[in-house]
């Protein structure tokens, strides 16, 4: 596959790049039609680049983000249904998701190294009654976890021990964002009570 920034004809339109026919390419490559996928490729490839672009920030990392998204479309490509939407949609979604992967993966390296940098700093001596105190409290927490349903524990967990917001916790778990939502308060409000908190 050639690098993105030499595949020639930038669609101008915003909607979907004309030209060839794309979902009878999808159809084709689903079959190996190395062609057709070479067709499909250069017809989307410069919008798809695009699309990486703005959700990852870096060219170079767009770059992998679209390769890797075209090699996920070379293998699905026979899974593709058009009474469930456009093939350039169908494509953008995938892009997209790889992108966020990208930037999730990249998120959660930075709070590694950071948990790693402050962990790795000298601890005082009057902080270990603090340390102690707030590993009884971790544990109380994880005891009151068991009380939740499993939908409202794993919704908690992402929001709070995972670190993702109502709407990330949402895209994960595939939920509308008021589902999402309701399930993390819902799931507050049965630890709160679990734990006698206000009691």
């Amino acid at each position: 596959m050639e690098p993105i920034r030499s595949v020639p004809g930038v669609p101008s339109s915003e909607g979907t790049p004309a030209g060839p026919d794309l979902a009878e390419l999808l159809k084709l490559a689903g079959r190996g039609d190395q062609q057709a996928f070479a067709r499909l490729y250069d017809a989307t490839s410069a919008r798809v680049f695009g699309l990486a672009v703005r959700v990852v920030r870096d060219p170079a990392q767009a770059e992998e983000v679209v390769q890797e998204a075209f090699l996920e479309i070379w293998r699905t490509a026979a899974r593709y249904d058009p009474d469930k939407g456009s093939p350039f949609a169908w494509l953008l979604t995938i892009v997209h998701r790889r992108a966020v992967d990208r930037v999730r993966s990249a998120e959660a390296s930075t709070r590694r190294d950071t948990t790693y940098h402050h962990q790795s700093q000298p601890v005082p001596h009057d902080a270990t009654a603090e340390a102690a105190q707030a590993s009884l409290e971790a544990r109380r927490v994880r005891t009151a976890l068991v009380s939740l349903t499993p939908v409202q524990r794993e919704a908690l967990e992402l929001a709070y021990f995972g670190g993702y917001t109502h709407t990330e916790v949402a895209g994960l778990l595939d939920l509308p964002v008021g589902t999402a939502k309701t399930r993390i308060r819902d799931g507050l409000i049965r630890l709160r009570d679990t734990m006698g908190v206000g009691a």
